[in-house]
Formats: structure tokens, sequence, C-alpha cells
């Protein structure tokens, strides 16, 4: 197989792309690393059937010649993080939604499978537990710059069933879960590699709220082989799938958790929401994934836990972050 990763210099993208060159494929990157590092996939270059391209996904040009060449599309380019999409709307819903069509147009021309991912940040404020992929989407309004993030991707899932319904382009669609492992940054935001740095650092760590807000951690290595299995499914075409980790736990539960794995001696620090994000910031309470129709379709099923992917994020930290 012959892959395009958007957004392959990413923290997931440069996952995926290992994992497709391990099996044989042929993989080409695009990137424009406004959030991506090229640092992410450095040590693929030069591998027999790796090359990449430095450009936005937003070039149609660059990316017809690209799907052209391509057998499968994994888009997974988009604008993310928390932070990002409370500073930079503008940005975050032009990228998603501008990006996603542009993917979708181009590879209609060839009739080429695009694997979309998407988000947990699709239920909004849904407070029913375990998420199931049908169940109603509940969101904050307008004035809550939030939810742009998750009504982005809403629309790009739209756009993607409505290409596989109407001109028969094969897409399947990918709700990730907080994805968390190695090369994972905390700039925008991600929880993870945010706690572990402060940890390593004999810093506070910062619990935003207050820290009874729950999510479920997926190690990207399971959330890679979900996506790999589902693209080589061909039942999965104009699907929706969960993936991620059952293992619920508190912020406040993380924090406690990454100071005993780093052996620290860091206090934690409760930010008020408006302070770390800005007034009137919304958040879900519980973010539960129900996995079962991937488990399913595949057979997959989450394998690494929680302080074995705490204990590979603080390794790589350790040996690769200042």
């Amino acid at each position: 197989m012959r892959a395009l990763i958007t957004g392959g210099c990413g923290f997931i993208g440069s996952h995926l792309a290992e994992a497709l060159l391990a099996r044989g494929d042929h993989v080409t990157v695009v990137d424009d690393l406004s959030t991506g590092r090229f640092e992410n996939v450095r040590h693929l270059v030069g591998q027999p059937g790796f090359q990449f391209a430095i450009e936005s996904i937003l070039n149609e040009t660059v990316m017809d010649r690209l799907v052209s060449e391509c057998d499968i599309i994994y888009h997974l380019a988009a604008a993310v993080g928390v932070e990002l999409v409370v500073r930079e709307p503008i940005r975050v819903i032009e990228t998603n939604m501008k990006g996603a069509e542009t993917i979708f147009r181009v590879a209609a021309r060839y009739r080429k499978k695009v694997m979309l991912a998407s988000t947990s940040e699709i239920y909004g404020k849904g407070a029913k537990v375990p998420f199931g992929e049908e169940d109603d989407r509940i969101l904050g309004p307008t004035t809550r710059s939030r939810w742009s993030y998750s009504c982005s991707k809403a629309m790009d899932e739209f756009l993607g069933l409505a290409y596989c319904k109407q001109v028969h382009l094969p897409v399947v669609v990918l709700r990730y879960f907080n994805t968390v492992g190695p090369r994972q940054t905390g700039r925008y935001g991600m929880v993870v590699p945010r706690f572990v740095g402060q940890a390593l650092l004999d810093e506070p760590l910062t619990v935003y709220g207050d820290g009874r807000q729950s999510r479920c951690f997926g190690y990207v290595g399971d959330i890679v082989e979900a996506t790999v299995a589902l693209a080589d499914c061909d039942r999965a075409v104009g699907e929706v799938f969960n993936l991620g980790s059952s293992e619920e736990v508190t912020i406040a539960e993380l924090a406690e958790r990454t100071i005993a794995l780093c052996n620290g001696s860091s206090e934690i620090v409760y930010v008020p929401y408006e302070q770390a994000y800005e007034k009137g910031f919304e958040d879900m309470r519980r973010r539960v994934p129900d996995t079962t129709k991937v488990r399913e379709y595949t057979g997959w099923q989450h394998a690494e836990s929680l302080d074995g992917i705490l204990r590979r994020t603080i390794a790589y930290m350790r040996e690769h972050e200042e």
C-alpha cells in the first residue's frame, strides 16, 4: 500500500508512519509544521519507502499530486489542543474545515480511501457514559469558543460521510479519545506531557478546575494499531468508531500518579478555568468511550495501562526533552 499521512510530523502521525513502514507500506508524510515537528520523523528519512513534503494541505495543487500517487489517505492534519482552540479560534476553524474539504474533494477525484481522524470533543457536554457512536451531541453556546473545535470536526465528519453516501468515496471516521504517549507536546494544553514535564523539574503540577473531571488516556501505539486495522477492514467504510481506553482517571489522580512515577516532590496547584483559559470556559466532566464497535469489527482492544503509558512518556521526556 502507498499511504499518505496528512499531519504526519505530528504526534500520532509519526507513530502511524512508523507502523506502516514496519509492515512494508510506502509512506508519504505532508505537514506544514504549524504544530507538528520534523524531529518526530527525522529518523525515518532515508528509509526505503518513506518520503515527506513540508507543505499545507490547503495547497490543492500539491495535494492533487500526492493523492494521485497514493492508495489511502490518513487525514490527521488539524489544529488541536484546548489552549490553541481558545486562543486562535480562526486558525482552528479554517484549518480543520478547509483542510478536510480539500482532502475530500481531491480524494473523490481519484477515488482514494480516506481515514478521517476526528475527536471525542464531538460529544461536547454530553453526560451519558460511556459515549456511543450514535449518541446525541450536547454543546454550549457559540459565544464559548471552546466548542468551535467540536463543531469544526463535526462538519468534517458530516462532509466525509456525505462524500461516502453521495459519490461512494470510501471514508472511515475515527474518534480519538485523549491519545497520549512519547512525542506528544504539552505546548497546546495536552495534560500528560505537561504534568510529566513539571514533575521532572519538581515544579508544581497545575490542575485546571477542581481536578474531579475524568478522562481515559489511550496509548498511541494501541490507537495506531486500531487505525490500521480499520483501514484494512472493508466493512468499516461509511462507519464511525470510538478509539480509546476504558481506564478512567480524574485529573487530580493523574497528577498524583505522575508525581509518584517520577519519584518527584512536586505539589499540586489548582488553577481556575477562567485563569487557565478564558472567562466562561466550559468543560465536560467525564469522557469515556464505548469501544464495542471497533472490537466487533476488528477484534481490537487497548492493551497498555495508564501507568505503562506514563512510564513510557516519562522515559521519553527524560531522554529527549530539555
